[in-house]
């Protein structure tokens, strides 16, 4: 991430929780009343909001620490051990790939293969696209688009065909063109949850059956702006198809972005990319260490 891109995700709240540090003559419990607020309201869930306070609480207690800025730097490391998941935030390397793309419509699924199929190829890998979702009114259109842009093929049905034959076409164009990486989008709605669960199982079934040489991403594309209801969309999803890592879209200067916090603590899962933007090259390894410092420590 960018050092003028963080100024502009996070600087309000580093802001925030400055302000709170030098109106104040002592670091008090009123002082980490005041955090935990601002965490709070900057999408940070009360668990890990209380997790966060008493952590720093123990340290400010255990070293007589006194200094904003270096109460704001402990800050910054207590969130970047909570987000932190080591490799686990690393895309796959291996080849062949197939990537499951997973989220609610209007979240930023379609947008964000584009961007991931436009940088999967600048780092030199062939990559195929699969318009698997087959039910929302010109989602294989969108998709079109956005692979033109990232100069990639795509395999697509009719309108409201199976899911999974797309799928199957698409790994045997796959297999036979050997492609590095297989993209694929998947309905955001169904008419019930169980309809939703059933087909995402059904494509991963064929992709195990058809493709069993492949390594797995399942990602779950995730809205910076809807805050806590992401926590639903993570738990909905995640009994539907096994995430491995999430991309979080819409993460600029509007977007509190407090909800990565919440996820990697209450999931114990990884954020892998993050959407700063609307160009086709506006998608960034999340960084934890960088995103942290970016809350914390300007």
């Amino acid at each position: 991430m960018l050092r003028e891109e963080k100024k502009s995700f996070f600087g309000k709240l580093s802001q925030r929780i400055g302000d709170a540090l030098m109106a104040r003559t002592a670091i008090d419990e009123d002082f980490l009343d005041e955090l935990e607020e601002i965490l709070i309201t900057s999408d940070i869930g009360m668990d890990t909001t209380l997790k966060i306070v008493d952590t720093l609480r123990a340290e400010i207690q255990s070293n007589n620490m006194t200094k904003p800025s270096v109460i704001k730097i402990r800050l910054g490391k207590i969130i970047a051990g909570l987000i932190n998941k080591q490799e686990a935030h690393r895309l796959c390397t291996k080849t062949p790939l197939v990537i499951l793309m997973i989220g609610i419509n209007g979240g930023g699924k379609t947008t964000s293969i584009g961007k991931l199929a436009y940088k999967l190829k600048k780092e030199g890998k062939s990559v195929l696209l699969a318009a698997a979702d087959t039910f929302r009114a010109a989602a294989a259109e969108q998709l079109d688009i956005w692979a033109g842009r990232a100069g990639v093929n795509v395999i697509k049905h009719q309108e409201g065909a199976d899911p999974s034959a797309v799928i199957y076409d698409a790994v045997q164009s796959a297999k036979a063109r050997k492609i590095d990486v297989l993209i694929c989008d998947t309905a955001g709605r169904l008419q019930n949850k169980k309809n939703l669960m059933d087909e995402l199982h059904k494509m991963n079934k064929v992709i195990s059956r058809e493709f069993p040489e492949a390594a797995r991403e399942n990602l779950l594309v995730l809205d910076a702006t809807t805050g806590k209801n992401a926590v639903s969309q993570v738990e909905e999803f995640g009994d539907a198809a096994e995430i491995t890592g999430i991309i979080l879209t819409k993460l600029d200067g509007t977007a509190r972005g407090g909800i990565v916090v919440t996820i990697a603590d209450a999931f114990d899962m990884p954020v892998k990319f993050i959407g700063v933007g609307e160009g086709i090259d506006d998608l960034k390894e999340f960084d934890p260490v960088e995103f942290a410092e970016g809350i914390f420590n300007e």
